[in-house]
């Protein structure tokens, strides 16, 4: 009977030989190395997964498609114009920078909106007035009213203001101030992020430039498809045109009769006199006087008729200092054709637009008597 063979090195006897140090150190890195392939295969699906979940979807939004509000500001008509997203645009005076006070140009942004902003004057404003406080907290002392819009340029916004006798006008320190009612319209229309565009020259009462809206991307599935429960309408039937009656078509309202100013006969104001004695400019006020007259005329309870006839009446005041300030002529001056030519064009656009504004004012105050149970 044969021995067993002896393996040098080892410390027992055997048939079958114990694996050399060699081969087990080569079989513990590879298997080292293939849980690491499996551990990276993995955490790399992980990883991918979670990038996808974050990062936001190829498709576009209903928002997307949709144009947002703008708003542009014309330093050279004082008024911001704010265009909706249907495309409608509506103008507030505003106040701009006082002389000698820079005043930014070009593209910007809402980046914050605040309610009862508290005004905190900056460094330069202490230095040039000492006594101002560090802080002024919201209420009536407050010069940026109850709502303010900050930009994208430092220290400037387009806010409310405590003198509203000062929209208009050059008197700001660099912002632009608004009449407390406008503030809050054009707060609520606007949110973070609503294009500022302001400009020196006239927008001449005309539409200002939109962005580009972004491009209308194709929405999820989710939001194409059409619930089966859903019956769409079936198209009516056409009618021949000629079996149809004709219809005749509303005559449209005239407009209202003009009503001279009564202050004319004292008047002494360059720029009053001239819309006095300056027939096309004597129509545009006295269009405006009318319908504001007819509008007072119609309402049939004594104590909201004097209400609003102490809005207008407010309203016609500030119109005029607006002017007055804005188409400014020098005493002595008018019978210069270059400094008359340059007022009838200003006082021209400006009487055109209170037109506009005496309508919405008082589009605003039938809904408000609407609203109080007024008829």
């Amino acid at each position: 009977m044969r021995r067993p063979t002896t393996i040098r090195g080892g410390r027992s006897r055997g048939i079958i030989p114990r694996p050399t140090t060699a081969i087990a150190g080569i079989l513990a890195r590879c298997l080292f190395w293939g849980l690491l392939a499996i551990a990276g295969a993995i955490s790399g699906a992980t990883g991918a997964a979670m990038g996808a979940a974050a990062s936001p979807p190829m498709e576009g939004t209903v928002e997307e498609a949709t144009g947002g509000p703008t708003i542009a500001i014309s330093l050279a008509d004082r008024r911001l114009y704010l265009t909706g997203s249907d495309g409608n645009v509506r103008s507030f005076p505003v106040a701009i920078g006082r002389p000698g006070v820079p005043i930014p140009v070009g593209d910007s942004t809402i980046l914050r909106k605040r309610r009862d902003p508290t005004w905190r004057p900056t460094a330069h404003q202490r230095r040039d007035k000492p006594s101002l406080p560090r802080a002024v907290p919201p209420g009536p002392n407050n010069p940026l009213g109850k709502f303010a819009l900050d930009l994208g340029w430092p220290a400037i916004a387009i806010h409310g203001t405590n003198e509203p006798d000062s929209v208009g006008r050059r008197a700001s320190g660099g912002c632009f101030r608004m009449l407390p009612a406008d503030i809050e319209t054009v707060f609520a229309a606007t949110e973070v992020g609503t294009p500022v565009r302001v400009v020196r020259d006239s927008l001449g009462g005309s539409m200002p430039e939109r962005p580009a809206p972004p491009q209308a991307r194709t929405l999820p599935a989710a939001v194409k498809a059409v619930p089966p429960s859903v019956v769409r309408p079936q198209p009516a039937a056409v009618v021949p045109a000629s079996t149809m009656p004709a219809v005749p078509a509303p005559e449209p309202e005239p407009p209202p009769a003009p009503v001279a100013d009564p202050r004319c006969a004292t008047v002494t104001a360059p720029s009053r006199r001239m819309i006095c004695d300056v027939p096309a400019l004597t129509l545009l006020d006295g269009r405006a006087r009318g319908a504001q007259e007819r509008f007072l005329t119609g309402i049939a309870d004594p104590a909201a008729r004097a209400a609003a006839s102490y809005d207008l009446i407010q309203d016609e005041r500030r119109f005029h200092e607006r002017v007055a300030a804005l188409c400014w002529i020098r005493a002595g001056t008018e019978g210069d054709p270059a400094v008359a030519a340059a007022a009838r064009s200003c006082l021209t656009t400006a009487l055109e637009r209170r037109l506009a504004d005496v309508a919405e004012r008082i589009a605003g105050l039938r809904r408000g008597m609407r609203l109080a149970g007024q008829p």
